[in-house]
């Protein structure tokens, strides 16, 4: 495991953590505030009402607008619980506001239950309707005195502007600090989907290095018994041949037609064995053959138009470069088919002498500015993810689009290995290509030195010498 997989597992650890004692410390933080609203609520109601009739106010009056209030904002209470609704909410305080006016009819001293007022219009309203909200209460809470004792102490008045300006200060901050929690919580959960996106990647890379590796094992070993085995075996099917024909020793000229027969059944079972030897993958042309599979894939679930275009020189790459560039294919297909709404898209493979380049085009909405573009937590890293493997070799990615004007990305890489070239064809459709991913490798290749060609599966009796005698055509297979 590497040392990003290092960093990234300790990250998403800590954030599996962080994110547990985040999402606690917030819940009980809300149950707190709740109890302490509550609290407060019954305290200045009671306070106000035990006030009310020291001050002369009806008892009967004084606990009556008290046990509606109290009522009213119960029942609010109940149901912002169990709904959640915020526009039921919103009415729930405007006619709690309505009734704590009614209190003030009975007594000033319910002026201080406005402090819970403000508490929670800085809560449901926007910060403007909130402002206008407080101005409005402390309004009445500085003419309820006027009204009842003809006059209204500065304390009071200075007082009630305290209050106003800090409870709605507490509940905007609160608003905001509940806001940073569940900001916290999406880039927890996002840094975690990532981690897992990236164990997911790697032991899907680690699948396809270890087929590739397989794939070139077996086609070396196909090469090593083509080149050692089977030229041994053709070259002592051709000798006992010769040797038969020139000997008058009937005894010796059945003993070599014996070790003549014998070569050429050896000679089919090594040509079995490299023909099992040698794999699918490299006779489809692999990256080629699994870029068209995955256009066809799309044209048949999305109906989006592929069209594929593959430099004619194209060297045949390292695996490592195969696996990057297939993948970069896959992520920027799917994304596509998921946000493109395009109804053409073209990908095409070039060598730019000494790198190879792979441009996928769409003719979507795409985007204002790619580079700062806003990330989904759920699937926002796929193209970060092809930019990383990019840099790591040695390569780069470049992203161009504009609202209505498509999307575009260019993926280019060293190319590693310079050793053959793949004789495919430019300009192929998605739908055409199909019929041609069977070609094998082999094909256009030039002939042996006696004319004799060699295909894909280098079989035996092909590209060998020619001693002009007469050999059986079932054997040139």
């Amino acid at each position: 495991m590497t040392a990003l997989d290092h960093r990234f597992g300790h990250l998403a650890a800590e954030a599996d953590l962080q994110e547990g004692g985040s999402v606690g410390a917030r819940k009980w933080t809300e149950r707190t505030m709740e109890f302490g609203q509550h609290a407060i609520t019954l305290v200045l109601v009671l306070i106000s009402c035990i006030r009310a009739v020291s001050g002369g106010a009806s008892m009967i009056a004084a606990v009556a607008v008290s046990v509606v209030f109290l009522a009213w904002y119960a029942l609010g209470a109940v149901r912002a619980a169990r709904s959640g609704a915020l526009v039921l909410a919103k009415w729930w305080l405007v006619v709690l506001a309505a009734a704590w006016l009614c209190t003030l009819l009975v007594s000033a001293e319910f002026i201080w239950v406005a402090f819970l007022l403000w508490l929670l219009a800085g809560h449901l309203f926007s910060l403007r309707i909130a402002i206008v909200f407080t101005a409005l209460t402390y309004i009445a809470t500085v003419v309820a005195p006027l009204a009842h004792y003809g006059q209204v102490p500065t304390p009071s008045i200075i007082g009630s502007l305290i209050g106003a300006v800090f409870a709605l200060g507490l509940s905007r901050g609160y608003i905001e600090l509940l806001r940073e929690g569940r900001r916290r919580e999406e880039l927890l959960r996002s840094l975690e989907l990532a981690h897992q996106n990236l164990l997911d990647l790697q032991d899907e890379l680690a699948l396809t290095q270890r087929h590739a590796g397989e794939i070139q094992e077996r086609t070396r070993v196909s090469r090593d018994i083509h080149d050692t085995i089977a030229q041994s075996i053709s070259s002592i099917r051709l000798i006992a041949h010769a040797e038969a024909e020139r000997t008058t020793d009937g005894h010796a000229g059945q003993v070599l037609a014996q070790v003549e027969d014998l070569a050429a059944q050896s000679s089919r079972d090594v040509r079995r064995i490299i023909a099992a030897l040698a794999p699918a993958e490299l006779e489809d042309g692999a990256l080629t053959a699994a870029i068209r599979r995955l256009l066809t894939r799309l044209e048949e679930d999305s109906s989006i138009a592929g069209r594929f275009d593959v430099d004619e020189t194209l060297p045949t790459l390292s695996a490592e470069v195969e696996v990057a560039l297939l993948r970069t294919a896959q992520s920027a297909l799917a994304n596509v088919r998921q946000h493109s709404q395009a109804t053409r898209v073209m990908v095409s493979l070039m060598d730019l002498d000494g790198a190879i380049r792979m441009d996928i085009v769409d003719d979507g909405v795409g985007m204002d500015d790619p580079h700062n573009r806003q990330r989904n937590p759920d699937s926002g890293f796929g193209l970060d993810f092809i930019g990383s493997r990019m840099r790591e070799l040695g390569g780069e990615l470049v992203i161009e689009s504009s609202p209505g004007s498509g999307f575009a990305i260019s993926a280019t890489l060293p190319s590693q290995s310079q050793l053959h070239t793949r004789g495919e064809g430019l300009s192929i459709s998605a739908a055409e290509s199909g019929a041609d991913s069977d070609r094998r490798l082999g094909e256009g290749e030039g002939t042996g030195a006696d004319g004799s060609g060699t295909d894909g599966s280098g079989r035996l009796g092909e590209g060998e010498s020619n001693t002009g005698e007469t050999r059986d055509p079932g054997e040139n297979a």
